[in-house]
């Protein structure tokens, strides 16, 4: 229960760091903001401060920054369709930004708490490992690529090796400083006798590398590439029908799975760096979601924003405001639709 509690909290945290990223960039850039709200549905506490109404309301499944003159033509100089298109491009864009920003500071803050971090340099062999030796692996080997796929961070080697088809691997490591191709090298899981126990792996253990200032904010950022390039290949195995719908989970998947990789730390400090690792992806995989060029969503403004821009360029005449607003709703609607049923999939799953 810890774990699910910290994760409803640190989740509603992404959700407010966006919106602020929103919020303080509407009023640096002269914005009239109507309401700051976290969660949607009805109002369970809501005070005004100067022009602008603070709520925080029942369902914690996204939140919103109301801007005077968001979805509308507004006469009034501090609307936001009144502001130039660069202003308007940087305050839609802030969130993504700020949940960015967000993932990559729990990253770093996690390398310093844990002192150090997973490298992918062999440190060693399982007894009994087959692919050791001058035409093989030796100790000390930084893999660069795999399949020709490259390898930044530790995670990048267990992300292509859960991916690789077939009975051999083509691998680069660097070696000496320089680089050297293993092609066709017979790479397998196989059974391996650890402490007594019989577990298929691959017989690779890798080192770790102490965290400095420095190193941390390259790795931190590197760590982020590597969730990027995640939810890229989750959103292409979606559209290619690899994944479904009943793969896709919601705030409820979400915290429930929070709750499970808490509980799999073994410790409570190791169950809490699972469960920030997790949001620290997660918030990285608002920042690109967000982004997408769809109805409701940033990206969408912000695509409708340049084409509106692009029209007036060539027409010579606006895009009328409600023609955006009419998208936005249907897309609103439709994101609402799929919350939903992604919930009810959610809680099915849980049920059965």
């Amino acid at each position: 229960m810890l774990y699910i509690i910290v994760g409803i909290l640190l989740f509603g945290l992404l959700i407010a760091v966006h919106e602020w990223g929103h919020f303080i960039t509407a009023k640096l850039l002269g914005v009239k903001v109507n309401e700051f709200a976290i969660g949607m549905g009805p109002v369970l506490v809501s005070f005004q401060k100067g022009e602008t109404q603070y709520s925080l309301r029942l369902l914690p499944v996204g939140g919103y920054c109301a801007m005077e003159g968001e979805d509308e033509t507004n006469d009034d100089p501090r609307a936001f369709s009144s502001k130039a298109p660069w202003r308007r491009l940087v305050i839609l864009a802030a969130g993504s930004f700020m949940n960015f920003v967000a993932g990559f500071l729990l990253v770093a803050l996690l390398f310093t708490a844990a002192g150090s971090y997973a490298v992918p340099v062999i440190r060693e062999f399982a007894e009994g490992f087959s692919c050791a030796g001058a035409d093989g692996l030796q100790v000390g080997d930084r893999i660069l690529s795999i399949n020709g796929h490259t390898i930044s961070v530790y995670q990048d080697v267990s992300t292509q090796l859960a991916s690789a088809s077939g009975e051999t691997l083509d691998l680069v490591v660097e070696r000496d400083g320089e680089p050297v191709v293993l092609n066709d090298l017979p790479l397998t899981p196989k059974d391996y006798t650890v402490d007594g126990q019989t577990v298929t792996m691959y017989g690779i253990y890798f080192d770790k590398e102490q965290a400095t200032a420095s190193s941390v904010l390259v790795q931190s950022w590197k760590t982020c590439g590597y969730f990027a390039r995640a939810v890229w290949s989750g959103l292409a195995m979606l559209v290619t029908g690899q994944v479904g719908l009943h793969d896709m989970s919601g705030p409820v998947g979400i915290v429930s799975y929070l709750g499970q990789a808490g509980s799999q730390g073994g410790s409570v400090a190791a169950g809490m760096q699972n469960v920030c690792y997790i949001i620290a992806l997660i918030a990285v995989n608002l920042a690109i979601m967000n982004l997408l060029p769809l109805p409701a969503l940033d990206g969408g403004r912000i695509f409708l924003l340049i084409v509106g821009e692009v029209w007036q360029l060539l027409s010579g005449r606006r895009l009328d405001p409600k023609y955006e607003a009419w998208i936005h709703g249907a897309g609103f609607a439709l994101l609402l639709l799929l919350m939903v049923v992604v919930t009810f999939s959610d809680i099915w799953k849980l049920v059965t």
